[in-house]
């Protein structure tokens, strides 16, 4: 069985510590888009981790973690993210790297940094770790796919043709130093080096996994808010970020992916820019933020303060329908547990309007949020296990969300750690 855990928002929602929950009892965890530029945190019992590029599954002896050829590979960050897992005790996890993955090069990084540097005040809030620059490589056909590391004659005429590409960038519009040649070669046989044994066929691999029955939970990164083509745009990533693309990232056929699990969070978070419109402001976000998560909400990867806000119903609804959700599981439900009550964004109000209808960006810059109050219930939640011992407040408020976003709350997080997981029927 396949099952897809997804974002649906604006990434940030728990999705790594559902998958590390889920991994449990699965075989094989896939990352299937994205790169280093954002972050999963799962809490287990080796302790707390950020992991960029790794699959979640990296904490369980037994599965094998794939990064499939959808992933932005930036290969010392994932042999640095390897080593510090067995340094603080985790087993040597099991990776496998896709053959027809394609490899973040040192200039990505830095053209990332030029343009946020060159725009200013214009500027998309980039983690700056080269993934724009690396997709737009990718769909030019100059980026280097793991398999070509292994045929210097590739490397030669594509490095040649990157220095002359470039260049031409660097020199003229960001006024940096130029490539060489040299260095790119000498680069790229490094990371041969490193990466050499992890390569694999993964998709044959998935293929072979999918006939013998095994469990497979394909892992996305960031949310719907966040992709290219149904997010936020121009404020999104680049590469998508709904499940339908595990199929194309991971190599497997559509038709095998059976269960979506869709993960939102119960209140808003974001970090970077875009319209974001049921943010709070000052005290009441800064409390907030705070009290978010394990040890407050800022950026996995970034360390920024994440931008918050109330639970969005028409983003959540949007967001989940886009996914194709089977399943929600909503977490982080036990931090709004100092509220005496608990503003919820219903709708949106554009040109004097109320619709509950996710707009285009142009007109998603108009929005205002239009609140629904529900009562809150004051306790601390934790460590309770069985979804009718939760207050009534509680209850009242994740059946109140279900019924407003249109698709079922099954499993509902009330803390950190793996076993803070209630399962609805």
């Amino acid at each position: 069985m396949v099952q897809a855990v997804v974002g649906a928002n604006w990434g940030d929602e728990g999705k790594g510590k559902i998958v590390d929950t889920l991994a449990d009892r699965a075989d094989i965890v896939v990352r299937y888009q994205g790169g280093a530029n954002a972050g999963h945190t799962i809490v287990n019992q080796y302790g707390k981790f950020a992991l960029h590029t790794l699959p979640s599954g990296v904490c369980h002896p037994s599965c094998i973690n794939v990064l499939g050829n959808g992933v932005a590979l930036n290969i010392p960050l994932v042999m640095k993210e390897i080593q510090e897992l067995v340094s603080r005790g985790v087993p040597q996890p099991k990776v496998l790297i896709s053959d027809r993955a394609q490899v973040v090069m040192s200039y990505h990084v830095k053209l990332d940094a030029y343009e946020e540097e060159r725009l200013g005040g214009k500027s998309f809030g980039s983690t700056k770790s080269g993934i724009a620059p690396f997709f737009s490589d990718k769909y030019a056909k100059i980026g280097f796919q793991v398999s070509e590391l292994f045929d210097d004659g590739i490397l030669e005429e594509k490095t040649r043709r990157v220095c002359e590409l470039k260049n031409v960038l660097l020199e003229h519009l960001y006024h940096k130093d130029l490539l060489r040649q040299e260095d790119l070669m000498e680069e790229l046989h490094s990371y041969r080096d490193m990466v050499k044994p992890y390569v694999a066929d993964t998709a044959s691999f998935l293929q072979n996994a999918i006939r013998e029955g095994k469990t497979i939970l394909l892992e996305g990164q960031l949310g719907t808010m966040k992709d290219p083509d149904h997010g936020i745009y121009p404020m999104v990533t680049s590469s998508p970020t709904l499940a339908g693309y595990g199929a194309i990232g991971a190599g497997i056929a559509p038709y095998a992916i059976e269960k979506i699990i869709t993960v939102t969070k119960a209140y808003s978070s974001a970090v970077g820019a875009g319209e974001f419109v049921s943010e709070i402001f000052g005290d009441e976000a800064e409390e907030l933020r705070r009290r978010g998560g394990d040890g407050g909400e800022y950026g996995a990867t970034t360390g920024r303060p994440r931008r918050v806000g109330w639970y969005d119903v028409v983003a959540s609804r949007y967001g989940c329908r886009l996914q194709g959700a089977t399943d929600v599981a909503f977490t982080v439900v036990d931090d709004l547990g100092y509220l005496d009550e608990i503003p919820v964004c219903v709708a949106y109000e554009i040109n004097g309007v109320q619709t509950k209808d996710f707009p285009t960006t142009p007109d998603l810059k108009k929005a205002k949020p239009v609140w629904k109050i529900l009562p809150g219930w004051k306790c601390d939640i934790r460590g309770i296990r069985r979804y009718e011992d939760l207050p009534l407040n509680c209850r009242n408020y994740i059946e109140f969300i279900e019924k407003e976003i249109g698709f079922p709350i099954t499993m509902v997080s009330n803390g950190p750690g793996r076993e803070d997981i209630i399962y609805r029927t």
